[in-house]
Order: C-alpha cells, then structure tokens, then sequence
C-alpha cells in the first residue's frame, strides 16, 4: 500500500474533526446566543464536503488494507462524532503504517 492512502485519510481525518469542533461552536452561538446563523450556514457547507471527501479516502483505505464492514463503517462514522475522528485516526494510523512499510502485521490475541 502506498504511504499516500494513508496521509490523505489523515489529512481529511484532521480537516473533517476540526471543522466539526467549529460547526458545533458555530450552532452553540446560534441556537444559544441567537449570533452567527450566516457563519453556520458557511461552516456547515464547508464541513459537508469535506466529510462526503473524507468518505472517499476512508473507502479507500480500508478497502486497500482490507478492513471488515464493520470497522470501514465504524471509521467512516466516526467523522460525525465531535472529537472520536482524532482517536480513531490514531488507531487506523498504529495499524496502517506496518501495512505502508511493508512490516509483517503482529498477530492479535484472541480470547
């Protein structure tokens, strides 16, 4: 797998987390302080794209590193959870870069 299917996942992750933290600041000040309700409109618009493109790498990747439905799912959720895009993006990375530099992948413990 190249490096590159993981640094534009990690890329969108972090763009797609940190516009979400703005948008929910943004529908705070608007439902809470009756302010803002143009910039959230921008905010939200900005955000979707960038979520419907973070979709798009996350597909990726997970089908090059050949992840079950469940976990491609639970990644690609996670995009919509305010602040689980970051720790999720941690996880995928810890068990991607073995699969970029071409190191056998450890074996996991099962119960």
């Amino acid at each position: 797998m190249k490096k590159s299917v993981l640094t534009r996942y990690r890329v969108m992750a972090f763009a797609t987390a940190i516009m979400l933290l703005v948008l929910c600041t943004c529908m705070i000040f608007k439902y809470g302080f009756d302010k803002g309700a143009d910039l959230t409109f921008v905010v939200s618009q900005a955000h979707g794209v960038l979520f419907m493109i973070y979709l798009v790498f996350a597909f990726d990747l997970s089908s090059k590193a050949k992840w079950s439905f469940g976990k491609m799912l639970w990644v690609m959720v996670s995009g919509t959870i305010p602040l689980a895009a970051f720790f999720v993006e941690r996880k995928v990375r810890a068990e991607v870069e073995p699969l970029v530099s071409g190191a056998p992948v450890p074996a996991t413990a099962k119960a």
